[in-house]
């Protein structure tokens, strides 16, 4: 219902809606097969992490440009966001044109942030995450899967050694690489030897 009324308005601004999604997988492959000008984003996508399409389009360099369209002004998320490429931060509870304006903006090259966003984001800036502290944003299984991963074994050996599917394990992947902002593998060792996690002679 929720995206029904938002395509409405947004048509009625004269705004092409080329694809909508519940599905993180699903969004992925809309988007690189529809290509959209902009993407609103919902944070929360059926018990999944929009900063995970976020990642995604990161580390594919998608042309696509991100709008987060979420109920959490967490100034974590914000930062988040921001890091891994948002191109805008939009509060549900604001009011609707403002979504129109992120719009209008982020499609001229301009950044876009709520107005109830803008000291958030200020926020973030001065009390960034430290790096020691991203550890805390995962659970025990994804810092398990962290470890394997940064000594070089292929998801189907981390599954094999922890009893999951090599899909399940890819998911987690996904998952602790988009919480920790990084892209690819090497990304994540250097993280992982700066944080302690392994020694750089691995």
């Amino acid at each position: 219902m929720v995206r029904e009324g938002l395509r409405a308005m947004l048509e009625t601004a004269r705004n092409q809606v080329v694809g909508e999604s519940s599905d993180p997988a699903r969004a992925i492959a809309d988007l690189l097969l529809l290509q959209p000008d902009v993407v609103l984003l919902d944070l929360a996508l059926g018990g999944r992490s929009g900063m995970e399409i976020l990642a995604e389009v990161k580390r594919r360099a998608l042309r696509s440009r991100c709008i987060v369209l979420t109920m959490s002004s967490n100034v974590r998320d914000v930062a988040q966001a921001l890091r891994l490429g948002a191109w805008g931060y939009v509060l549900k509870t604001a009011p609707i044109l403002e979504v129109t304006k992120a719009i209008e903006s982020v499609v001229q090259g301009r950044r876009y942030l709520g107005s109830s966003v803008s000291e958030l984001a200020a926020e973030a800036l001065l009390h960034q995450v430290p790096e020691a502290q991203l550890l805390d944003a995962l659970s025990a299984r994804e810092r398990q899967i962290v470890l394997l991963v940064v000594q070089g074994h292929s998801s189907s050996e981390i599954g094999a050694l922890l009893h999951l599917s090599a899909k399940t394990v890819d998911t987690y992947r996904s998952r602790l690489m988009s919480k920790l902002g990084v892209r690819d593998v090497p990304a994540l060792v250097r993280l992982a030897i700066r944080m302690g996690m392994i020694g750089a002679d691995r």
